[in-house]
């Protein structure tokens, strides 16, 4: 199959370097213009693993209004406040075709509304990835951890066993080293991660440190704890049936920031890069479940006010 990634960062590299390595062919959709003229000067996107053996990644890369292709299947990477302008934007330069898949595995949750209003229900696959990678710059990538170590889940939007071409997309991101793994259920699927988020990405943001740094706190499972017991008693409340147990994702909290030690979150990318975060589509999704099923969560509620304090206190720290 041919794909097309539409939101050229961290994981839309990530996802489209691997499939091009993988002999798919793959060609590239971004509006930021720094970026898109960046990878053009210096002939493709610089690409390194955990710091390592940097190199150039030749990649076709096009503006919306510019493309001409015509990819069986679209993987959609933006940030949660961009994606509706982006969409908007790809269909007013019309690449969309009723033919066509689209796959997303980005933070948070909402997309996949907004993804549908494009296409068809039954041409959706919605992705969780457990794979860190770092955007440094324009056209700089850093993939995180080791090669093989990449874990993702897919699903269909509208659930059910895997169709003929949901099979063949997970057999070309088997080829590709990004190891899926089907899940039958997109919302229990992707409300996992969205859970696992709200404790890590969330955290090692108001503290601006790495998974490896913010693990090795003491009380980091009693304060995991707190968080995923409110995340799953409002996703219970809701009839959302999540992929781990309670005790299976704090232990997956010490063990994913151990394996990605040196990683910052892309939350944190976010910020520290003076970018509005996606807290509100993480912990305030988590809450806002909460509170359409009668349950507070108090702590996700307060968390969130803590992040977007600290966005709006970074204009008193400007040197």
């Amino acid at each position: 199959m041919k794909y097309g990634i539409i939101g050229a960062g961290a994981m839309g590299y990530r996802y489209g370097v691997m499939l091009q390595e993988a002999g798919f062919t793959v060609d590239f959709i971004d509006t930021w213009e720094p970026n898109v003229e960046k990878i053009r000067e210096q002939g493709g996107v610089s690409v390194a693993r955990d710091h390592q053996n940097r190199q150039i990644v030749p990649i076709n890369i096009y503006y919306p209004e510019e493309y001409q292709g015509h990819p069986d299947v679209w993987i959609i990477f933006k940030k949660q406040m961009q994606l509706a302008e982006e969409l908007k934007r790809d269909v007013a330069a019309g690449i969309f075709s009723a033919d066509q898949y689209v796959f997303s595995a980005m933070n948070g949750m909402g997309h996949f509304e907004k993804i549908a209003k494009y296409f068809a229900p039954d041409h959706i696959l919605c992705g969780t990835a457990m794979i860190a990678t770092r955007l440094d710059g324009p056209a700089n990538v850093d993939f995180m951890g080791a090669k093989g170590t990449e874990e993702m889940h897919i699903s269909q939007y509208v659930g059910g066993e895997p169709t003929e071409v949901s099979k063949q997309i997970m057999a070309d991101f088997k080829q590709s080293a990004l190891n899926p793994i089907y899940a039958p259920d997109y919302l229990g699927m992707c409300m996992s991660k969205v859970v696992f988020n709200a404790v890590v990405n969330t955290l090692c943001t108001m503290f601006e440190v790495q998974m490896g740094q913010f693990i090795e706190y003491e009380g980091v499972p009693a304060m995991a704890t707190q968080l995923l017991n409110e995340a799953y008693d409002a996703c219970e409340r809701a009839g959302i049936k999540l992929l781990q147990t309670r005790k299976e994702m704090i232990d997956s909290v010490t063990t994913i920031s151990h394996a990605y030690k040196y990683h910052y979150p892309s939350m944190y990318q976010d910020f520290s890069k003076n970018r509005p975060t996606e807290v509100d589509y993480i912990n305030g999704y988590i809450a806002k479940i909460g509170r359409k099923h009668d349950y507070i969560c108090r702590t996700h509620e307060f968390v969130v006010h803590e992040v977007h304090l600290a966005e709006k206190m970074r204009q008193f720290h400007q040197c």
